[in-house]
C-alpha cells in the first residue's frame, strides 16, 4: 500500500507539473460529452424530400402538404418531371423523392386507384429504411382518409361503403443500394477512418518521438531544409496509407462484395488528396505536443473522436441540432465520406464531387500552413 500511495502521488505531481496535459484530461471529455450528447442520435427526422409533381392540382398539393406538415420530412424543392429528381438524389441533396403522375387529381375525384412513386437513396440503408416506413405510413394514412371522406359523402351509393373511395398505390424504388445492405454504407466509410487514424496519429507520434529522444534538435542543425524534413518524415506514412487504400478496396469489393460503380482512378486520386490533408493534421498535432502520450491523447480526444461522430460516418448530419451542423464543415472526414460513398455506390464523377474535393484541398492547405508556421525548423 505504501508503494501504491507513492505511485499515485507521483502521477498526480506529474499531472500538476504539465498544465497542458491537465487541460487535455479535464476539458476534452467535458467538451466531447456536451457536443456528442446532442449530435450522437439515431433518430431519423427532417428527411430531405424532393417532389416531382406532374399533376399540379389541388389534390397533389394536398398530398405534398402532408409531407410538409410532417416533422419527419423537409420538402426542399418541387419539380415537374420525374427525370429532374436524379440530380437531387445523385448529389445527396435529397434522400427521398415523391413522384406524382399527371391525372392524379382526376383519379382522386373519380374514385379510381392511382399510383405514386417514392424513390429513395439507399446509400445509408438504416436511415432509408426508416424514412421509407415514414413515407409509406403517411401515404397509407392519407389514402384511408380519402376513403373515409368518400364513404361519408352525400353521393355515396348504398352498399358500397368505404370501397367507393380512391386507392393510392405507392410504388417503392430504392436507388444505389436496392437490397439496403448496411455494410455497403459502412465499409467505404471504414476506408476513410483507417486512413485518418494511420496518417494523423502515427505521423504525429513519429515526429514527437524525435522530440522525446532529442534527435529532432540534431536534425535542426543539419543542412536539411524545412520542407525536406517534413516530407522525409511524412512520406513513409503517406505511402503506407496508400497501400491501405488498395488493401481496403480489395477486401471491400472481393470479400464483402461492395459494388465499386465509379472510377477506381478517381477514388485513388481523391484518397491521395485526403491523405495529404490528414498528414497535415498529424504534422499540426506534433507541433502542439511535447510527448507521444500527449500527441496520442490530443489526436484522440480533440480530433479523431469528434471527427468520427460529427462527420456523418455513423450519424446523419441532417439529424444533428442546427447549432452543431456548422461545425461539421471543419471536418475533412465529412468531405471524403461523401466522395468515397458516392464513387462506390453511386458511380458519380468529379463533375459532382468537385465541391467536396475543393473543400478538402482548402482544409489541407490551411492546416499545413498552420503546422509549418508552428514548426521550429529554420528555413534555409
Amino acid at each position: 500500500m505504501q508503494r501504491l500511495r507513492c505511485l499515485v502521488r507521483k502521477e498526480f505531481l506529474e499531472l500538476r507539473m504539465n498544465p497542458r496535459l491537465l487541460r487535455l484530461v479535464v476539458i476534452a471529455p467535458i467538451l466531447q460529452l456536451t457536443m456528442l450528447g446532442y449530435a450522437a442520435t439515431t433518430d431519423v427526422k427532417n428527411v430531405p424530400l424532393v417532389v416531382a409533381d406532374g399533376d399540379r392540382s389541388a389534390a397533389s398539393r394536398e398530398l405534398v402538404a402532408r409531407f410538409e406538415a410532417s416533422p419527419n420530412f423537409t420538402v426542399i424543392d418541387t419539380v415537374t418531371a420525374v427525370n429532374e429528381i436524379e440530380p437531387y438524389l445523385g448529389r445527396g441533396r435529397a434522400s427521398l423523392a415523391l413522384s406524382i403522375p399527371a391525372g392524379y387529381g382526376a383519379s382522386i375525384r373519380s374514385g379510381r386507384p392511382v399510383k405514386v412513386q417514392v424513390a429513395a437513396d439507399g446509400t445509408d440503408s438504416n436511415s432509408t429504411t426508416v424514412a421509407l416506413g415514414y413515407a409509406t405510413s403517411l401515404i397509407g394514412g392519407y389514402a384511408q382518409e380519402l376513403i373515409d371522406r368518400a364513404a361519408a359523402g352525400p353521393d355515396t351509393a348504398p352498399g358500397r361503403g368505404a370501397a367507393a373511395g380512391p386507392a393510392i398505390d405507392a410504388r417503392i424504388r430504392v436507388w444505389f443500394n436496392p437490397q439496403l445492405e448496411s455494410r455497403h454504407f459502412m465499409i467505404p466509410g471504414v476506408l476513410a477512418l483507417v486512413l485518418l487514424i494511420v496518417t494523423a496519429n502515427l505521423a504525429a507520434m513519429a515526429i514527437v518521438r524525435e522530440k522525446e529522444l532529442g534527435t529532432l534538435e540534431q536534425l535542426n542543425v543539419t543542412p536539411l531544409r524545412r520542407w525536406e524534413l517534413i516530407v522525409g518524415k511524412l512520406l513513409p506514412y503517406g505511402l503506407i496509407a496508400l497501400v491501405d487504400v488498395l488493401l481496403v478496396v480489395a477486401v471491400a469489393v472481393l470479400w464483402f462484395e461492395v459494388p465499386l460503380r465509379g472510377s477506381f482512378a478517381l477514388l485513388f486520386g481523391m484518397s491521395v488528396l485526403y491523405v495529404l490533408s490528414t498528414l497535415a493534421l498529424g504534422l499540426f498535432i506534433s507541433t502542439i505536443s511535447d510527448t507521444q502520450q500527449q500527441a496520442m491523447m490530443t489526436a484522440t480526444f480533440f480530433f479523431l473522436t469528434p471527427m468520427i461522430y460529427l462527420s456523418g460516418f455513423i450519424f446523419p448530419i441532417e439529424n444533428m441540432p442546427a447549432i452543431i451542423q456548422p461545425f461539421t464543415y471543419l471536418i475533412p472526414l465529412r468531405y471524403f465520406l461523401v466522395m468515397v460513398r458516392g464513387i462506390f455506390l453511386k458511380g458519380i464523377g468529379l463533375d459532382l464531387l468537385w465541391p467536396q474535393a475543393a473543400a478538402l484541398g482548402a482544409w489541407g492547405v490551411v492546416v499545413l500552413a498552420l503546422a509549418v508556421a508552428r514548426s521550429r525548423k529554420i528555413a534555409r
